[in-house]
Formats: structure tokens, C-alpha cells, sequence
């Protein structure tokens, strides 16, 4: 199970920007909607990480077989490495909102401030875990918290928590349910191809 932390770890910040970002000038119905999709989209990754842990940790039929294909891919390893990672984006967060508050900039880009650390943190760790699919990660919330600390310097500030607060929760939730829906098809078809075991 320890390769899906990282998908968890991702969906609940995902569901923490979009809930936290969900606000005016959005609608009250469609701030509600969007709610109540991101805990959806959270529970359903709960279900598919549950489903294929049980598919990796049952027993291996022969080569081939779904727990193979469930265990192959990204190994998301939690040593030094990444706790040096992890400190330096805790540093680079509330320093760089110290400086922000300093320059008193709007409060609302802080949200484009922790978007943008959280998009670059990725970029080791995509080098790190030998995974390319995070850099897709790195480049959206990097992109969406530049463009979000342009905005509330350039006097669009009240439209920051939804470029970079609920698009990147949003986009950080779908492409996290898409990555462990194509696992579970392709697990899936490998158990159906697997040959019996001989008795």
C-alpha cells in the first residue's frame, strides 16, 4: 500500500483547496456542487486505492498476474530525501508569506503562493520516485499559482482562490481518479489473462 500514500496524500489536498477556495465570487449553488464533487472525488479514490491494495496484496497466480501489475510502476519512496524536500516546501510556504504580507500584497495571494511551492516541490520528487506522470502535477500548479500571484498584483485578486485554490484542487483530484482508474483496468485485465495455476 505504501506506493498509493502518495495518491492519497494528493486527493486530500485536493479536496482541502477546493474546500478552503470554494467561495465568492462563486455562486453559492455552484460553490456547494463543487463541494460536495470534491469530497466524491476524495471517497472514490479511497475505494479505488482500497481496491487495488487488495489486488497487489492477494496471492500471485503466476506471471503476469494482477498483483504483478499492480506492484510494477512508481515507487514512491519516503526517505531523507523527500523529508529535505517536504522541510525546504515548509520553509519556502511560510517564508514566502511573510514576504508577501510584507509587500502587503492581497491576502488572496497566498493561496497562489502555496499552489505554486507545491507545484515546484514536485519537481524533485518527480526525479526522485523516477515518475514523469508528476511532472504533469509540477507544471499545472506551478503555472496556475504564477498566474494566480500576477493576478492579485494586477488588481484581480478576488478571482485568485478560483484559478489557483479550486482549479488546482480540481485538477489535482481528476487526474489523480483518472491515473488509479486506468491502474484498476489494467489490473483488472491482467488478472482476466493470467493463466491458471496448474494444480
Amino acid at each position: 500500500m505504501t506506493r498509493f500514500v502518495g495518491f492519497l496524500i494528493g486527493a486530500g489536498f485536493g479536496l482541502a483547496f477546493v474546500l478552503a477556495n470554494s467561495g465568492p465570487p462563486l455562486d453559492p449553488t455552484a460553490a456547494l456542487v463543487l463541494r460536495v464533487l470534491a469530497v466524491a472525488a476524495l471517497l472514490a479514490v479511497i475505494a479505488l486505492v482500497v481496491a487495488l491494495g487488495r489486488r497487489s496484496s492477494g496471492p500471485v497466480p503466476g506471471s503476469g498476474s494482477a498483483a504483478e501489475s499492480a506492484q510494477e510502476g512508481p515507487g514512491m519512496r519516503f526517505g531523507p530525501f523527500y523529508g529535505v524536500v517536504v522541510a525546504l516546501e515548509a520553509v519556502l510556504l511560510f517564508g514566502g508569506i511573510q514576504v508577501l504580507r510584507a509587500l502587503d500584497a492581497p491576502v488572496q495571494a497566498n493561496v497562489a503562493w502555496i499552489a505554486l511551492t507545491v507545484g515546484l516541490h514536485f519537481l524533485p520528487l518527480a526525479w526522485y520516485w523516477r515518475t514523469r506522470s508528476i511532472l504533469g502535477a509540477a507544471v499545472y500548479l506551478t503555472v496556475l499559482g504564477a498566474v494566480g500571484l500576477a493576478m492579485a498584483f494586477t488588481g484581480h485578486a478576488d478571482r485568485v482562490p478560483l484559478v489557483s485554490g479550486v482549479a488546482s484542487g480540481a485538477g489535482i483530484l481528476t487526474g489523480i481518479l483518472v491515473s488509479l482508474v486506468l491502474m484498476n483496468k489494467a489490473a483488472g485485465a491482467s488478472a482476466d489473462v493470467s493463466p491458471a495455476r496448474p494444480s
